[in-house]
C-alpha cells in the first residue's frame, strides 16, 4: 500500500454475482489523482462506445478523492461517475457526507459495478467479507426506510441506496447516502435502478498510510484555525444558515432565476421572497451537520412540526431556489416537504423543481389542461399541487409519470412545449444564471456533464481568495485581465478548469474556493509524499478535463452545437468557449482534443475513438 490510498479498486459483477479486486500503479493514481480523474481512465478503458447506460454491460462506479478519508480539511467528498443516461455524455456527481471514507476504510480507492442482477440486491462490504444478498425486503422502501432496516441489522455502517424513484428508473433520479446527502445529477439513481441494485452497505476498519502525519496535522490545524476565528463573512454565513444564506441574496442580485426562468424581480416581490429565507428556516434547526473532516458543518438537522416532520435535513439553496423562486412558491411548508420527499425518493431536486415549473408554464399557456394533469391545477405558486405532482413524478402515477424523466423528454413526449423545458442536453440547469456569471453559459452548454452550475465556471468563483495573486493555492495566479473579453480570460479560463479538475479528484469541497488560502500541495505531500508543482496540478487537471470531453465526444454527441435555452442566456457563449478551446488544446471549431494534445497528456489511447 502507498501512502494515502491503497493502490487497488474493487470490481462487482451483479451478474455473476462476483467480486474481483484489481491493483493500479501509482503511476495511474499521479496522472488520474481519483475521484472523477480516475473514473474517467477506468469507466473510459473498460467501456465500450455507445454503451447504453441503462444495459447490464454499462459500468458506474463510486470514487472517493485521493484525500478522502484523512483529515485534511474539506476533503470528504466522493464521486458516483459513468454515462449518463439522462444526457447520454459522460456523467458524474459529487457527494459528501460519510460515505466516501467508508470506501477508503474498507481498502478501496474506487468500487465499479457492472451487470445486472435477477431480482433486487444490495452489496455488503463489512470489513474483509464481501456479499451480494437479496434485497427483495428493502424494494419499495424509500433511503430513510431502508438505512433504518439495514442498520438494525448491521449496526453503524455507511449506506448509499435508491428510493422509489431509483427503482423506477427515472432518468432525474439519484443515490443517497446519509439519508439526505444526494448524488443527485446525470441519473445514477436509474442505473442502480436498472441493474436491480437497491443499497451498497460499507464497514471497513483499514487505516489510511500517511507518509508525514505531524506535516498533516499541522497545515490541518492551522487551515481550520482559520475557518474557526470567521465571525464575519462567508465562512460565518455558511457555518450558520449554509447554503441558504443566498436565498434572498442571491435573487436580488439577479442571480436565482425565478418563473421557469421568465419572471423578474417584480414576480417575487421582497415580501414574499423573505417567506423563505434563510433566516426563517433555521428557525427549525435542531443541530448543525457537517461532512467528514469538515470544520464548518453547513449542513443542519431540522425539526418541522407544522408538517409532520420530526427529522429531515435542511433544504439546500438549489432546492429552495427550484421549489420556491422557481415555482413563485413562498410556502415554506412546501419546501420543507418536497425536500424530505425528493431526499427520501432519491430523486435530485433541481430536476423535479424545474420540471414542474415546466408543467406549470405548459399549463398557464394551455397547451395542457386539467384532463391531463389528473384534475391538478397547475398555476404559480400552488403548493399543494406542487406537492401532489411531485409525488405523483416520484411514484411514475397518471402525469407524473410523463415528467419523470425531466423536461426534455416531457415535452417530446407531449409533442409540444419545448420552448419551456431549460435544460442542457437533457439535465436540467442548474439555479445560477448565466446572465449574472457569464462564463456559466459556456461550462452548462458544453461541459463534458451539460448543465450543471458545480464545473468550472470561472466568473461563479471570483468573489473568493482566487481573484488574489496566490491568493487560493500557492503558486496559483490567473492572468492579471481575465475579466475582460481576450487572451488573458481564455488562459484563466483554461487554468480554473484544469485546477478544479484537480481538487475536485482529491475530494475537495467547492465551497473551499470562497473560504481562506487552502495548503493543497502541502497537504498532499504530507499525506501521499508527492512533490507536485502547480504546473504538474494544472496538467493533470487538463488531462482530466480533456478525457471527459474524449468521452462525451466518442458517444456521438456533437457537443459544439448544443444551445442552452434563449431566456437563459444574454452573452455569445459560444465565441468564449472557442477561446477556451484553443487555450485547452482543443479544436475550437468542434470541441475534439487535438492529436498532439492527447500525445502531450498521455492520452494517446483516446485518439482511435475521435481520429
Amino acid at each position: 500500500m502507498s501512502n494515502g490510498f491503497f493502490g487497488k479498486i474493487l470490481w462487482v459483477d451483479l451478474t455473476s454475482e462476483t467480486f474481483k479486486e484489481e491493483e493500479l500503479s501509482e503511476q495511474i493514481y499521479r496522472q488520474y489523482i481519483g475521484g472523477f480523474g480516475l473514473a474517467a481512465k477506468l469507466i473510459y478503458e473498460n467501456m465500450p462506445p455507445k454503451t447504453d447506460a441503462l444495459s447490464p454491460e454499462s459500468i458506474f462506479g463510486f470514487f472517493p478523492g485521493l484525500l478522502t478519508g484523512t483529515v485534511a480539511p474539506l476533503t470528504g467528498r466522493f464521486m458516483v461517475a459513468g454515462k449518463s443516461p439522462l444526457t447520454k455524455t459522460w456523467g458524474d456527481s459529487n457527494c459528501g457526507g460519510y460515505f466516501g471514507p467508508e470506501i477508503k476504510k474498507c481498502g478501496y480507492d474506487a468500487i465499479l459495478i457492472k451487470g445486472k442482477a435477477e431480482n433486487p440486491k444490495y452489496i455488503a462490504i463489512i470489513e474483509d467479507d464481501k456479499q451480494i444478498l437479496d434485497a427483495s425486503d428493502l424494494w419499495g422502501l424509500d433511503t430513510v426506510q431502508t438505512e433504518d432496516k439495514i442498520k438494525d441489522k448491521y449496526g453503524r455502517v455507511q449506506i448509499a441506496s435508491i428510493g422509489q424513484s431509483g427503482e423506477k428508473l427515472s432518468l432525474i433520479s439519484g443515490i443517497v447516502n446519509d439519508k439526505a446527502r444526494l448524488a443527485g445529477r446525470s441519473g445514477f439513481g436509474a442505473i442502480m435502478g436498472s441493474k436491480k441494485l437497491k443499497a451498497i452497505v460499507l464497514k471497513g476498519a483499514r487505516k489510511i498510510e500517511i507518509a508525514d502525519n505531524n506535516a498533516l496535522i499541522q497545515h490541518t490545524k492551522e487551515y481550520n484555525e482559520g475557518i474557526n476565528n470567521a465571525t464575519v463573512g462567508g465562512i460565518e454565513g455558511y457555518r450558520t444558515l449554509g447554503t441558504t444564506m443566498g436565498n434572498e441574496i442571491l435573487f436580488q442580485i439577479g442571480d436565482t432565476p425565478c418563473k421557469n426562468w421568465g419572471g423578474t424581480k417584480e414576480d417575487f416581490p421582497p415580501e414574499r421572497l423573505s417567506k423563505i429565507s434563510g433566516v426563517e428556516i433555521d428557525k427549525y434547526k435542531q443541530k448543525p451537520y457537517g461532512c467528514f473532516s469538515c470544520p464548518v458543518r453547513c449542513g443542519a438537522i431540522m425539526k418541522v412540526p407544522e408538517v409532520d416532520l420530526e427529522e429531515t435535513h435542511r433544504p439546500e439553496y438549489e432546492t429552495c431556489a427550484s421549489f420556491g423562486h422557481l415555482l413563485l412558491n413562498d410556502d415554506l411548508m412546501s419546501i420543507f416537504k418536497a425536500n424530505d420527499l425528493c431526499n427520501r425518493a432519491g430523486i435530485d431536486t433541481i430536476s423535479a423543481g424545474a420540471t414542474i415549473a415546466f408543467a406549470i408554464e405548459c399549463y398557464e399557456n394551455n397547451l395542457i389542461s386539467k384532463d391531463d394533469t389528473d384534475g391538478l391545477e397547475l398555476t404559480w405558486g400552488n403548493s399543494e399541487a406542487i406537492i401532489a405532482l411531485l409525488n405523483k413524478m416520484i411514484n411514475r402515477e397518471g402525469f407524473g409519470d410523463l415528467l419523470a424523466d425531466g423536461s426534455k423528454i416531457a415535452a417530446e413526449k407531449l409533442g409540444k412545449g419545448s420552448e419551456y423545458a431549460m435544460h442542457s442536453m437533457g439535465q436540467e440547469l442548474g439555479m445560477h444564471s448565466p446572465k449574472y456569471y457569464k462564463n456559466m453559459g459556456t461550462t452548462m452548454a458544453f461541459d463534458p456533464t451539460p448543465g450543471r452550475h458545480t464545473t468550472a465556471s470561472l466568473d461563479f468563483f471570483v468573489m473568493g481568495p482566487i481573484i488574489k495573486p496566490n491568493g487560493l493555492f500557492e503558486g496559483f495566479t490567473l492572468p492579471r485581465k481575465f475579466k475582460r473579453p481576450g487572451d488573458d480570460r481564455s488562459e484563466a479560463e483554461k487554468l480554473f478548469t484544469a485546477i478544479m479538475q484537480f481538487t475536485h479528484s482529491i475530494g475537495l469541497c467547492e465551497f473551499a474556493y470562497v473560504f481562506q488560502k487552502y495548503p493543497l500541495l502541502e497537504l498532499i505531500k504530507a499525506i501521499v509524499g508527492w512533490d507536485l508543482t502547480i504546473e504538474e496540478a494544472i496538467k493533470t487537471g487538463r488531462r482530466i478535463q480533456t478525457l471527459r470531453q474524449a468521452f462525451t465526444l466518442r458517444e456521438g454527441i456533437d457537443i459544439i452545437k448544443n444551445r442552452l435555452p434563449e431566456r437563459t442566456v444574454t452573452v455569445d457563449y459560444l465565441e468564449d468557449y472557442k477561446g477556451y478551446c484553443l487555450k485547452m488544446g482543443w479544436n475550437p471549431e468542434n470541441g475534439y482534443p487535438l492529436k498532439e494534445t492527447l500525445t502531450e497528456l498521455d492520452l494517446d489511447f483516446a485518439a482511435k475513438d475521435l481520429y
